[in-house]
């Protein structure tokens, strides 16, 4: 919770719909923690390095709120994130393709999932459509992590 000290920084990663300020309730809820499938990557001392959740969606392992602690982002511990929970979570949920939405303004974000090999999709269900959120799929994963 202490990653998102403002607004915008909530929004961003949250979506729209994520209250600000939150609650540990709150942010439990808008989180649908219990709910998504919840991983985090941590390192040797077992510090929290980042966190995301997955869920069938669509006939697709779907992604959502991933989060890098600060301190690691554009040090690729995003890149792995994706990638561990499309390879576990595609493996459980047994599906081959992936998907996520992302905060049109997040150009980190959208970088990463762009060199991954996600790329912008029409949603299959044109009623729901989330003001200022991209729809990304993608079918193959590229790796540059080592």
């Amino acid at each position: 919770m202490g990653w998102f000290a403002d607004e915008s920084a909530c929004r961003s990663w949250g979506g729209p719909g994520f209250r600000f300020p939150f609650t540990e309730t709150t942010f439990r809820e808008d989180t649908r923690f219990g709910t998504l499938r919840t991983w985090s990557l941590v390192d040797a001392e077992d510090e929290l390095l980042a966190f995301g959740q997955y869920d069938l969606r669509v006939g697709r392992c779907h992604l959502a709120h991933l989060a890098v602690k600060p301190e690691f982002r554009g040090h690729r511990v995003g890149e792995r994130l994706v990638l561990e929970l499309c390879r576990v979570g595609s493996g459980e949920l047994r599906v081959d393709s992936y998907s996520l939405f992302v905060m049109s303004d997040n150009t980190p974000a959208l970088r990463l999932y762009d060199r991954i090999g996600f790329a912008p999709a029409a949603y299959p269900d044109p009623s729901l459509k989330i003001e200022g959120m991209v729809y990304m799929v993608a079918s193959t994963l590229r790796c540059s992590v080592v």
